[in-house]
């Protein structure tokens, strides 16, 4: 059973609505009957590993991490002001949540910016707080592998950025 290798052991990649990782491992698993060649992603941040079936990579939206220099870009949204967002948290919601399955950085920096904002201004709903938690896990986890950096140093940049 032979599958194109996109990636490698030891590449950094994004795996959207989950975060930035890197391959640990490629395993062959046999799973309800079926048998399927997995990567084995370390993700830094949660100390987790997520197992990412390599025949449907390119359906799920896994990419490569940044560079250091489309980081920077991502840091510069997080500096500047936030977008009109709707007061209608529905509708707020639903954009947030459509920027975020897109899997891009960028999009996802907006969410975290926009949202860190109006937690400070407004307060957030349940559902937004989760958002944010879950975006910032998917900012941190990029920034960490990007910045070569541990979760206490990208947290700290993050909140200093946000908050400048």
């Amino acid at each position: 059973m032979g599958v194109d290798l996109l990636f490698q052991i030891g590449d950094k990649i994004v795996y959207p609505m989950h975060g930035a990782g890197v391959i640990e491992a490629i395993e062959e698993k046999e799973i309800l009957g079926e048998k399927q060649q997995y990567y084995v992603m370390k993700m830094p941040v949660g100390n987790m590993q997520v197992m990412i079936p390599m025949a449907k990579v390119t359906n799920l939206g896994i990419r490569e991490v940044i560079d250091t220099h489309d980081m920077e870009n991502v840091l510069m949204i997080l500096r500047h002001e936030e977008s009109d967002l709707s007061t209608n948290w529905n509708r707020r919601y639903r954009m947030n949540m459509d920027k975020m399955r897109t899997g891009d950085i960028f999009e996802v920096a907006h969410v975290v910016r926009d949202l860190m904002r109006r937690e400070r201004e407004k307060g957030l709903s349940t559902g937004e707080r989760k958002m944010l938690d879950n975006a910032r896990q998917i900012l941190l986890s990029e920034l960490v592998l990007v910045k070569d950096m541990d979760q206490d140093q990208a947290t700290d940049l993050l909140d200093q950025v946000v908050n400048s």
